[in-house]
């Protein structure tokens, strides 16, 4: 797998825990986006580790293509 899958184009907003950590799906292959449930395995993708700074809503990348990472950056405006 060259290219992960977009689930979606648009952000996935997740209200999150000061200090708790998530694991982001990088693949697109998971059925808990934007969390990884383990297909990612034999991708060559790893999830992403991103710990809440503040407790409220954080807007996920659910297109894959952010170049912020696990945050949307509005790349998927230009697909």
């Amino acid at each position: 797998m060259n290219k992960p899958k977009m689930p979606q184009a648009s952000p996935m907003p997740v209200n999150v825990e000061a200090g708790k950590t998530y694991y982001w799906c990088s693949c697109g292959e998971s059925k808990a986006q934007p969390f990884c449930d383990g297909s990612h395995k034999g991708t060559g993708f790893t999830p992403v580790a991103h710990t809440a700074q503040k407790d409220g809503a954080v807007y996920f990348c659910a297109c894959k293509q952010s170049a912020k990472g696990v945050l949307c950056d509005g790349s998927h405006k230009a697909l």
